[in-house]
């Protein structure tokens, strides 16, 4: 199974958001679709979703044109459209039959995906109660009542903590073996590097990049090393072999784009050419230190993602801040009209 999306086009007056946009995505594999804030994922998702129409352009399913059903496409939405005030069986059960489920059927298949995410002890309370991880739950489970046929998950990380950030990876998991379509959209990299084969870079309304992430990534340069110094048998502070490292690599004319230093006290160096790797070494070797570490470090999706875009580490952040400040706002009382799609700007 396949879907086909050919030359899709989409404005908003002078704001060209889509421009011939073309992209397949087969069942079988989990596409990671990525894009700077305002690069035009949620506009493409929105077409796909038939909330409006592209202005040109066309998406089909195994080469015939995609009739939307409520029962074809689950979608999880970034800003969440459930009842505060109303219970979790009631609502899912409400939501199955709006989908086409008979309220036995609907029954049955919330509790099965209630006991699947370890949700069955909330079943008669109301969404309010839940912690926001719990109801990101729930909105998945409404995204999977009718075993769609295409799943398309906006930020589904996001509020998780570790156990259940597990759990989502085995349900997607899951259902990719069914042979379903499912694509990702969302600022967590690694957590998206950990689940999907397939990803797709949307930058000024075009895909940028595409494909298979391992064979992507065995075509970018082998240029970041991890490093760990010692001295007199002690390793040295993740701060100090930082600065030797600036130092002796300034010494050397040793050219390099970061030396970073990442959570757990990890220190990972960047260089311009992968072919220095081997002098960094020798100069290690003649500064009179131990090395405990040299390690070169395969390119990460995040990695890649911002060689393709020219974003920076502290431009994915801001795009972080600002869509859990787009969500925070969309999920208070007064912003609750905005509905199952929320109210992001158009472009988004």
């Amino acid at each position: 199974m396949q879907l086909q999306i050919q030359d899709i086009h989409k404005s908003y007056g002078d704001n060209h958001v889509l421009r011939g946009l073309s992209l397949n995505v087969s069942s079988g594999q989990a596409l990671g679709l990525l894009g700077r804030n305002g690069a035009g994922k949620t506009t493409l998702i929105r077409i796909i979703m038939n909330v409006f129409p592209a202005d040109s352009g066309q998406i089909l399913l195994d080469g015939k044109p995609f009739l939307r059903t409520a029962k074809t496409i689950g979608y999880l939405p970034e800003e969440k459209g459930l009842y505060a005030d109303i219970s979790l069986i009631r609502q899912l059960v409400y939501l199955g039959m709006l989908r086409g489920l008979t309220r036995d059927e609907a029954v049955q298949a919330s509790d099965y995906w209630l006991d699947r995410l370890s949700m069955t002890g909330y079943r008669e309370q109301n969404l309010e109660t839940l912690s926001k991880g719990n109801q990101q739950k729930i909105q998945l489970i409404a995204s999977l009542l009718t075993k769609p046929k295409i799943v398309i998950l906006d930020e589904p990380f996001s509020g998780l903590d570790p156990v259940n950030v597990m759990m989502m990876r085995e349900i997607v998991s899951d259902i990719v073996k069914e042979g379903r379509i499912v694509m990702l959209s969302g600022h967590q990299m690694p957590f998206i590097e950990q689940v999907c084969q397939n990803i797709a870079i949307l930058d000024e309304g075009v895909i940028d990049l595409e494909g298979d992430l391992a064979k992507i990534k065995q075509t970018y340069p082998r240029n970041t090393i991890e490093i760990r110094l010692e001295e007199e048998g002690h390793r040295l502070p993740p701060e100090r072999t930082t600065e030797i490292l600036c130092d002796l690599m300034a010494a050397k004319s040793i050219l390099f784009e970061e030396v970073a230093l990442q959570n757990g006290g990890r220190v990972l160096v960047t260089l311009e050419e992968a072919d220095d790797r081997g002098h960094l070494l020798d100069a290690l070797a003649g500064s009179g230190l131990s090395v405990e570490r040299f390690l070169v470090v395969e390119p990460t999706l995040e990695d890649i993602f911002l060689k393709k875009t020219g974003y920076t580490r502290e431009d994915l952040a801001a795009d972080e801040r600002e869509s859990q400040k787009s969500l925070a706002e969309a999920s208070s009382p007064k912003k609750r009209r905005g509905g199952l799609f929320g109210s992001r700007k158009r472009g988004a």
